[in-house]
């Protein structure tokens, strides 16, 4: 680990004084965070429990005189407590006192020209409007009850044409989601179209994953990784997304994704009296409304997810949750141009349960801020003891806690 980082150091100075024209930043977070256990689901079984991280993510980029860029990005991670266990479970050495971590997180270039571009290396490849779910960005899938975690990205290539003003089409190859398929299997290709006026914006989306047969299904159990279901015909998905800004900000984000296989299992399961409600299984459909107030200093946010069975967003299928309706409802407050304070209200209303999210961040000095942010899970069950649990309930958790120092440079 020291070697590593020395040389990690070493090459970054190296670099740096090259005359070629390379710039060097990054954020330095140090996190400590607080736990009030949730009985026998808590960390470790413990009623309280606490945690201390830093993380430094440092990024460089150079050009190439005036026909593109190299960059790329990397984590440096040192963690104990409960920020720990995650790492340690992943095979990370155990220090003393500590458990230390390098990420690679992004290593890319991209070529441009008049009308074209073309990148290539593992960089983040985005879809869709929606700012909570995310439901056509299912390459990025992300989870707003972890507001902080930085959305990965993919290994493979994309080329932009920009035929007109406003108008990108994009064709896009994402290497296999698991790693050590050497036979391209689970390979994704696809393209999208992107058409912007003065105030909206539509995009549309489509994608095929190779086939995977169940013998190629890696299987990671009690983790946060990434299922990938077999699909021996592949997986199409078709997505959509619209922006208007309209006095208020309006989206509409969805991706439909239609794996044969999982609609003959569901088929093979389904009574002959039931209906065929089951086919929106693979859709994951967003829609939204931000509006501003008091000269812009408070921002109010609604935005409503299906979340289908099998859909982008659909734990075990690349996504987070495993009920089928949740609502994110959110204000942000500005105080001063230096101090904000924001509450979300996450609802999951299939088994009523909720999440609410308070956060503070205040700017020390330029380059400098505290961020405070506490989660507070809520079902049927915490109230009343009946056993009625929610998704979105005290699962490890009754309180949740965390105070951050972020520098950037």
């Amino acid at each position: 680990m020291k070697r590593t980082i020395t040389l990690i150091v070493f090459f970054l100075l190296m670099i740096s004084s090259i005359k070629a024209q390379m710039t060097v930043s990054g954020i330095l977070d140090t996190t400590v965070s607080m736990n009030a256990g949730a009985g026998d689901a808590s960390l470790n079984n413990a009623d309280f429990s606490m945690g201390f991280e830093e993380y430094a993510n440092i990024r460089f980029q150079s050009s190439l005189r005036d026909k593109g860029t190299v960059s790329g990005a990397f984590n440096l991670i040192a963690a104990s407590g409960d920020n720990a266990l995650g790492l340690a479970a992943a095979g990370y050495p155990v220090g003393e006192n500590f458990v230390g971590a390098i990420e690679l997180e992004r290593l890319q270039f991209r070529l441009r020209g008049e009308h074209l571009d073309f990148n290539g290396g593992l960089f983040r490849l985005p879809f869709g409007y929606g700012q909570v779910w995310g439901s056509s960005d299912f390459l990025n899938p992300r989870n707003p009850l972890k507001p902080d975690a930085r959305l990965r990205g993919i290994l493979g290539t994309s080329l932009t044409w920009f035929p007109i003003d406003e108008l990108k089409l994009l064709w896009f190859y994402a290497a296999p989601r698991n790693a050590l398929s050497n036979e391209g299997k689970g390979s994704l290709v696809g393209l999208s179209l992107d058409r912007h006026w003065d105030n909206a914006s539509i995009q549309t989306l489509y994608s095929f994953e190779t086939p995977i047969f169940e013998s190629d299904v890696p299987f990671f159990p009690d983790t946060d990784i990434l299922l990938h279901p077999a699909s021996p015909y592949g997986i199409h998905r078709l997505g959509l997304s619209i922006k208007a800004d309209i006095e208020a900000g309006f989206v509409i984000d969805a991706l439909y994704t239609y794996n044969h296989d999982a609609v003959t299992a569901r088929l093979d399961s389904q009574n002959h009296n039931d209906d065929l409600f089951f086919l929106f299984d693979g859709l994951s459909f967003s829609a939204g409304v931000d509006y501003s107030f008091i000269e812009g200093d408070l921002i109010a946010m609604i935005e409503y997810l299906y979340n289908g069975k099998t859909s982008a967003t659909a734990l075990g299928y690349g996504g987070s949750f495993v009920n089928n309706h949740y609502l994110y409802t959110g204000f942000t407050y500005r105080f001063t141009d230096f101090t904000n304070l924001s509450l979300a209200l996450i609802s999951g209303l299939d088994d009523i349960s909720f999440t609410p999210i308070i956060s503070v961040n205040h700017e020390l000095f330029q380059g400098a801020t505290l961020m405070i942010t506490a989660q507070v899970p809520l079902d049927r069950d915490l109230f009343h003891g009946d056993g009625n649990r929610g998704e979105l309930g005290p699962r490890y958790s009754y309180f949740n806690c965390s105070a951050r120092i972020r520098l950037r440079f």
